[in-house]
């Protein structure tokens, strides 16, 4: 009885959705080519053979719309999804929030002075949290050209983490994953620097998740949150689509 009490403080808190709606249309990287999504396709439809129901197929990359990466998404023979269970993702959040910054610089990389200064203001960042990178980049969904920000010769502009920071997060401050609103870890500059997603390969060679495209960050605070990360029960997966949400008073 006395969880059941809980549940009900829990259903008086703010409960934010951070998880994208997907359909057919919705963006996905294009190194996968076309075809791979197949949303809410009919197989058995209502009042056939005197059974009136309706039956889908759905057809998606692992890593598509809000999704979860585990290591073996970059490392061969490491822990894929069978590694975490139900508990393992529902964890202290925390948004560090670096959107007036790519505002003016839509390839902005978070910096040690951004953590600080995040810190500064709202404490110490716990050891088993996840931290999330907030950008507004969400924003810019369904949008795959905006998401990218394609330049004319098809270069990529987006803001994301370092790998300076990751190893700062993960090694100093022990937390358990991060995540963030665009479609990858590194800030695109970065990437193109190092010719290599250096910031996401750190991230899942060293055992960790991420959750990726983010939704809804603006409407979280800075610290206090609970997050929740679920996704359907799949062997062997890479990456998941996840729904995903935030719990505050």
């Amino acid at each position: 009885m006395s969880l059941w009490n809980e549940l009900e403080k829990l259903k008086s808190c703010n409960w934010v959705d951070l998880t994208h709606t997907l359909d057919n249309d919705s963006p996905y990287w294009g190194g996968m080519g076309e075809g791979v999504v197949d949303l809410c396709n009919v197989v058995f439809d209502y009042d056939e053979e005197m059974l009136s129901c309706r039956i889908q197929t759905f057809k998606f990359p692992g890593q598509f719309g809000t999704h979860i990466d585990f290591p073996v998404h970059f490392t061969p023979n490491a822990e894929a999804s069978d590694g975490w269970g139900p508990r393992d993702l529902a964890l202290p959040l925390v948004v560090v929030d670096v959107s007036e910054k790519v505002a003016q610089n839509p390839e902005y990389a978070v910096t040690i002075e951004d953590i600080q200064a995040h810190e500064e203001a709202h404490g110490q960042i716990p050891a088993g949290s996840f931290v999330a990178l907030r950008t507004d980049w969400s924003k810019r969904w369904p949008d795959n050209d905006a998401l990218n920000n394609f330049d004319e010769e098809g270069g990529e502009h987006a803001p994301g983490w370092s790998l300076d920071v990751l190893k700062f997060l993960y090694e100093e401050r022990g937390i358990y994953a991060n995540g963030h609103e665009s479609i990858d870890t590194d800030a695109s500059v970065l990437a193109a620097e190092a010719e290599d997603l250096a910031a996401e390969r750190y991230v899942l060679d060293n055992g960790h998740v991420q959750v990726e495209l983010m939704d809804n960050l603006d409407q979280v605070p800075a610290t206090g949150a609970i997050i929740f990360v679920a996704w359907p029960r799949v062997s062997g997966a890479t990456g998941m689509p996840v729904r995903a949400w935030a719990v505050f008073d």
